[in-house]
């Protein structure tokens, strides 16, 4: 078998694949799935939109479902906790948030994948969660995602050496600092004065990299010729949430007009798959959010007080 190639990971790639080890080892997942009907949502998204001029950002599709999200996890708070267990003593906790704060991975212009924190998505209308969503795309494109991710690297270093875990640590700046093709490349001398030169309300900072209290994914908006639905998705610690948002598909479905009588028609379904941390959620602890869920695509025009 010949190799005609050999990738050396950077620093992003670091990070994701130290992460998602770690969630695999550590979490039992369970996940379920959800498809909502859209078809009429839809058309009351397009509403959303009706007159704004052309120097105005449109509230986008996917802006509404993470709002829609939000307000499931407000319905069941337990699934926008943190969770702290240590195994071996057999001692776990959890805390509650009174924010929503949405770990949201996206593509930037170089064709490179972030994850980015978008803080108190909750308490947001649609206006200012599409406000905030744009002006992280902004800060994003003017960022070295290098120096992002070092800086956030290197909290999440020094917080392990905090909390007892040395050889963690060491193994850490071994594997990023020694010469060879594994070392971590950031800036230096002028190119990095320059840098951060920049304001830093034009380029993103490890506030905008840090964990959030769930993560959403958005793969429709990735591939929209997306046939079927994720099945797996990992959690982040210590996140005992994780949701991924499908592409919209055309399938039959089953429908009962005002007088029980049952139909099959063609409708638009958005499959939207949920991981939990069943060591800190039991399915019933979803039904709220479910239930919230059902209200919101059952009664759709609702959206338009959310503007």
């Amino acid at each position: 078998m010949s190799v005609y190639k050999k990738e050396y990971f950077g620093i992003a790639r670091k990070i994701v694949s130290n992460m998602t080890t770690e969630s695999w080892e550590q979490i039992p997942h369970a996940t379920m799935g959800y498809e909502a009907d859209i078809t009429d949502f839809l058309k009351e998204c397009k509403k959303l939109n009706e007159g704004i001029t052309a120097g105005d950002k449109k509230i986008t599709i996917n802006t509404v479902i993470m709002k829609i999200i939000c307000e499931g996890l407000k319905a069941a708070p337990k699934m926008n906790c943190t969770l702290h267990f240590r195994r071996r003593l057999v001692r776990g906790s959890l805390k509650y948030h009174d924010t929503i704060d949405i770990s949201m991975p996206m593509i930037l212009h170089t064709g490179e994948m972030m994850t980015v924190n978008m803080h108190d998505m909750g308490s947001k209308t649609l206006t200012e969660m599409t406000a905030a969503i744009n002006d992280t795309v902004r800060r994003a494109n003017n960022s070295n995602m290098n120096e992002v991710m070092y800086e956030v690297s290197l909290d999440n270093t020094l917080n392990g050496l905090k909390n007892g875990k040395f050889l963690q640590t060491l193994s850490r700046l071994y594997g990023s600092k020694m010469p060879g093709r594994h070392k971590v490349h950031v800036l230096s001398g002028s190119k990095k004065k320059m840098y951060y030169s920049i304001p830093v309300e034009d380029r993103l900072t490890k506030h905008d990299i840090e964990q959030g209290t769930t993560t959403i994914t958005n793969l429709g908006s990735v591939y929209k010729e997306q046939k079927g639905c994720c099945f797996l998705l990992e959690i982040i610690p210590p996140q005992t949430t994780a949701f991924a948002v499908n592409a919209a598909q055309k399938r039959p479905v089953v429908t009962t007009d005002e007088n029980g009588k049952e139909s099959i028609e063609i409708r638009t379904m958005l499959p939207i798959t949920i991981a939990i941390d069943h060591r800190s959620l039991d399915y019933g602890d979803c039904i709220p959010f479910f239930r919230k869920l059902d209200e919101i695509f059952a009664n759709p025009s609702v959206i338009q007080n959310w503007k």
